[in-house]
């Protein structure tokens, strides 16, 4: 079974676009599970689509290096996601911000493809914590 933060993780990337929460809970993820390099990649990924869409080209840049520095890693398959494509999709992001003050570009959010169907079904189920709350009465 997944984690509930890695779930709402997707789910902030994929549905809301919310990169900010993704940061807020991939980091929480991330620090318990031990500092997981490929939760770190993750997160970082997220951080830099947040500064990019902030107009922080700088930040961004360095966020997707720092991630792509991890994809050196043996990461295919895991967490039940296509981390190779999405790696190859951060790397063509980090490549136009290159050039970005010659071609300006509009921000545009990456997606996560999930292999695992489980997750897919977590994902779209997912309510995340604290957005709805219990019925009081």
């Amino acid at each position: 079974m997944y984690h509930r933060l890695y779930i709402e993780y997707i789910y902030y990337f994929n549905v809301e676009q919310d990169y900010y929460e993704c940061h807020e809970v991939m980091e929480e993820l991330w620090l318990n599970e031990g500092r997981n390099r490929l939760l770190q990649a993750l997160l970082q990924i997220a951080v830099g689509l947040h500064h990019f869409r902030n107009e922080n080209i700088e930040g961004a840049v360095r966020l997707f290096k720092a991630a792509l520095a991890k994809s050196t890693d043996t990461w295919s398959g895991k967490l039940g996601i296509d981390i190779d494509k999405l790696f190859t999709e951060t790397e063509e992001y980090l490549k136009k911000l290159y050039a970005y003050e010659k071609a300006p570009f509009s921000f545009y959010p990456l997606h996560i493809s999930i292999l695992d169907e489980r997750l897919h079904h977590a994902v779209v189920a997912c309510v995340p914590k604290g957005v709805v709350e219990e019925d009081k009465f």
